[in-house]
C-alpha cells in the first residue's frame, strides 16, 4: 500500500448509511458475543503486527515521527491495551453478584449485567492518531458495542492507513471508518449515538455537548489543559531537567499531557536552566533541526499559532533555543524564564516545544497560583520530600498527577486516564475503557413461590401501624455508631419473626 495525503472526504449518504448499518449491526446482537468481540480484538492486534512499517511511514510523513516514538507512544501501548483486554474480557463482560438487603434476601438474586451502549462515535485526533483511534475502540469491541471512527483530517497519512487497514481487518458491518473535516463531523453528530467519545480540545467539546444534548447520548471527553510542573528547589535537578526535556519534546510537545509550564523559585532557577540545557544537548544535540529523533509541527497553521504566541509574549527570557524555519515546519525546543503570570504564553495549552518559566516564593504560592486556572489534565510534581508532594496534591486538582517523572502514567493501563473539568469528563484505559462502553444494567430476579411471598406480606395494604413497625425496622439500618451487639443482629431476629407471621397468615 502506497501512503497517500490524499484523503477522500465521505458523502452526506455516505455517513447516513454508515450511522444506520452501525445501529442496525448493533440490533443484529452479532456483537454481543464474546466470541466475536474476541476475534475482533486479535484482529486489531494482527492489523498493528502485520502493518508496523506503514504506520510508521505514515507517521514519520504526517509528524516527522521516529518510528522508536511511534512504537514506544502508540503502537506499543495501543497492542498492550489490546492484550489486557483479551485477557481480561471474560472478566469484565460476566453478570457481577450482589448481596442483597435483608428484605430482599428470601428468593431474589440481585446482578449487576454488562451490557454493551450500542452504536458509538469515535472522533479522533492528529498528535496520536492510531493509539488515540485504537484505545476508544479496544474499549468498544470488548463492550460488545459497534462503533463509527471518525480519524483526524490534518494527519491524512494516518487517516488513509487507518481507513484501508480497517475494512481489511474489522468487520465492515461493526466498524466503520469516516473521514471529513468539520463539515462531515457535524454531520455525524446529527444522528442519534449510543455514546461518543472525543479526544481533542475544549472548544470542539462544547460543540460536541450541544449534539448530544439533542439526544442525551452519553459522552467520555479526553480534552488537556495547561499541565504544571512544580519544581521543589531542593530536588535533583538533572534528573528533572532531563524528564521534563522527555515530557515537553516528545512529539514535538504535541502531547495532551505535555509539562505546559513550571513553576520554580528563584534560587532554582538558574541550575534548572542549566540542567534543561544540557539535557536538550544530550537529547537532540546542539541543533534539533539536525537530529532525526525530533519531530516537527504538524502543519503551517499551528506552526503560525505558535510562532505567533511565541514572539508576541510580552515578558520572559528565551534561554534556550526560540528557532523557527516554516518551511520545514520546525520549532526548536524553547525555553522562556521569568515570564509574567497574566502573559499571553499562560493563556491556553501551547500543545509545541515551548516552556515558560514562572517564579513562585514557595510551595503555597505555586498552589495558589495553579488554583487560579481550571483544572489541568495533569500535574507534576518534582520533589523527593513526600510532604512537599502530599501538600500539593492535597491542595489542587487534576486528571492525573505524576511525582518524579512525566507523561509515562499514561502508558499504565491499570491506571485511569481521564481529565476533570474543562480537562475532561470521563476516564479509559484497561477496564475503565470497557465501563465507557457499558452500561451496568441493574438486575432483580425475584421467585414466585409462597415462602418469598410470605415474606413480604407486611408490604400490602390494609395498612396498619404494627406492619409499618415491623417494615421500619427490617429496612431501615441503625447507624454503625448507635448499633451495640445486639442491635447489629437483630434484624435477623425481626426478620425471622416476620417471616414465621407471613408464612402463617399465608396458609
Amino acid at each position: 500500500m502506497t501512503v497517500s495525503n490524499v484523503l477522500h472526504f465521505h458523502t452526506d449518504a455516505e455517513i447516513h448509511k454508515a450511522a444506520e448499518t452501525a445501529r442496525q449491526t448493533f440490533r443484529s446482537g452479532i456483537t454481543r458475543s464474546l466470541k466475536y468481540r474476541r476475534h475482533q480484538l486479535e484482529q486489531l492486534w494482527r492489523l498493528i503486527d502485520d502493518n508496523t512499517d506503514l504506520i510508521i511511514e505514515a507517521l514519520k510523513k504526517d509528524l516527522h515521527k521516529h518510528k522508536n516514538e511511534t512504537l514506544l507512544g502508540e503502537l506499543v501501548p495501543a497492542k498492550e491495551e489490546i492484550n489486557d483486554a483479551l485477557k481480561h474480557l471474560d472478566e469484565w463482560a460476566k453478570d457481577e453478584k450482589v448481596v442483597p438487603a435483608l428484605v430482599n434476601r428470601v428468593g431474589v438474586t440481585c446482578l449487576k449485567r454488562k451490557e454493551p451502549k450500542g452504536a458509538a462515535l469515535i472522533i479522533s485526533p492528529w498528535n496520536y492518531p492510531f493509539f488515540l483511534t485504537i484505545g476508544p475502540m479496544v474499549g468498544a469491541i470488548a463492550a460488545g458495542c459497534t462503533a463509527v471512527i471518525k480519524p483526524s483530517e490534518v494527519a491524512p497519512h494516518s487517516a488513509n492507513v487507518m481507513t484501508d487497514l480497517f475494512a481489511r481487518y474489522l468487520d465492515n458491518r461493526a466498524y466503520i471508518v469516516i473521514n471529513g473535516a468539520a463539515q462531515e463531523t457535524t454531520k455525524l453528530l446529527e444522528y442519534k449515538w449510543d455514546h461518543i467519545f472525543y479526544t481533542g480540545n475544549g472548544v470542539v467539546a462544547k460543540i460536541i455537548m450541544r449534539a448530544a444534548a439533542q439526544h442525551l447520548t452519553s459522552l467520555t471527553l479526553e480534552l488537556g489543559g495547561k499541565s504544571p510542573a512544580i519544581i521543589d528547589e531542593h530536588a535533583n535537578m538533572a534528573v528533572t531537567a532531563k524528564r521534563i526535556a522527555f515530557g515537553k519534546t516528545f512529539n514535538a510537545g504535541q502531547t495532551c499531557v505535555a509539562p505546559d509550564y513550571v513553576l520554580i523559585t528563584a534560587k532554582a532557577q538558574e541550575k534548572f536552566i542549566a540542567e534543561l540545557k544540557k539535557a536538550l544537548e544530550e537529547l537532540y544535540s546542539k541543533n534539533p533541526q539536525s537530529s532525526n529523533d525530533y519531530g516537527r509541527i504538524i502543519n503551517n497553521r499551528h506552526f503560525h499559532r505558535l510562532s505567533k504566541v511565541l514572539h508576541e509574549n510580552k515578558s520572559g527570557d528565551i534561554v534556550i533555543g526560540g528557532q523557527t524555519d516554516e518551511k520545514d515546519l520546525y520549532i526548536a525546543p524553547t525555553v522562556i524564564a521569568n515570564v509574567e503570570r497574566d502573559d499571553k504564553l499562560m493563556e491556553d495549552e501551547l500543545f509545541g516545544p515551548l516552556l515558560p518559566m514562572i517564579q513562585v516564593a514557595d510551595v503555597d504560592d505555586a498552589i495558589e497560583y495553579i488554583n487560579s486556572k481550571d483544572e489541568p489534565l495533569a500535574l507534576y510534581i518534582f520533589s523527593s520530600n513526600k510532604k512537599f508532594a502530599n501538600k500539593i496534591m492535597d491542595s489542587t486538582r487534576s486528571g492525573a498527577v505524576l511525582v518524579n517523572d512525566t507523561l509515562m502514567h499514561v502508558a499504565e493501563g491499570n491506571l485511569p486516564f481521564g481529565g476533570t473539568g474543562p480537562s475532561g469528563m470521563g476516564a479509559y484505559h484497561g477496564k475503565k475503557s470497557f465501563e465507557a462502553f457499558s452500561h451496568e444494567r441493574s438486575t432483580m430476579i425475584k421467585d414466585l413461590n409462597p415462602i418469598s411471598e410470605a415474606a413480604m406480606s407486611v408490604r400490602y395494604a390494609p395498612y396498619n401501624d404494627t406492619n409499618l413497625k415491623v417494615a421500619r425496622l427490617v429496612l431501615e439500618s441503625v447507624p454503625r455508631f448507635k448499633k451495640s451487639f445486639v442491635l447489629k443482629h437483630f434484624k435477623w431476629i425481626v426478620f425471622a419473626l416476620i417471616f414465621g407471621v407471613g408464612l402463617k397468615k399465608f396458609f
